[in-house]
């Protein structure tokens, strides 16, 4: 699996996970998701996503996964 996909299945699952938070736990974690959108929202400008530094130390491949 490429970087890529690694991180929109990891933004994507911390998404529905503070709407989960949200529904049984507190209001407050909407803050979680805000922070992901404005996340992912400068990486499409900007290019820079702090995850996929993380990924590619780990070893994940980069490039087009099809």
């Amino acid at each position: 699996m490429s970087i890529d996909r690694v991180v929109f299945a990891v933004a994507g699952s911390f998404v529905l996970l503070s709407v989960a938070l949200v529904h049984w736990h507190s209001p407050n974690w909407l803050w979680l998701t805000a922070f992901l959108g404005a996340n992912l929202l400068q990486a499409s400008f900007t290019g820079f996503c702090p995850l996929a530094i993380v990924l590619k130390k780990f070893g994940v491949k980069s490039g087009c996964a099809f």
